[in-house]
């Protein structure tokens, strides 16, 4: 799951998060198959059709292919471009949110940038 993906949203968006996440780290790379809807639907305890839906807005956005009777694999360039989306998708959806929470609890750039997490 990217960060910041809420326990509140939708389920297949919370799948296609995971997956998301996974290209970006080059788990998947361009040409690689993705696991079937069954199986990624076992791995993660989802109904099949939540993943097909949470695949088929890959498939819709241009980052993966079909192959008939295959499966689902990674296009040339979609980590590129699912990268951009991605950061479109944040500064536009969560950064706000997360810029606000920072100055409602009188947070410092410094202290935030400087603090080692655990």
């Amino acid at each position: 799951m990217t960060a910041l993906e809420h326990d509140d949203a939708p389920v297949y968006m919370r799948l296609r998060a995971m997956i998301a996440a996974a290209i970006l780290r080059g788990e998947y790379r361009a040409g690689d198959q993705l696991p079937s809807v069954r199986a990624f639907a076992a791995e993660v305890g989802a109904n099949p059709l939540t993943v097909a839906k949470a695949y088929q807005t890959f498939q819709d956005d241009g980052y993966v292919e079909v192959r008939r009777g295959v499966g689902m694999f990674v296009l040339p360039g979609a980590a590129e471009a699912l990268r951009t989306a991605e950061r479109e998708r944040f500064l536009k959806n969560y950064w706000p949110r997360v810029r606000d929470h920072i100055a409602l609890l009188g947070l410092d750039r410094d202290v935030l940038f400087d603090r080692e997490t655990a």
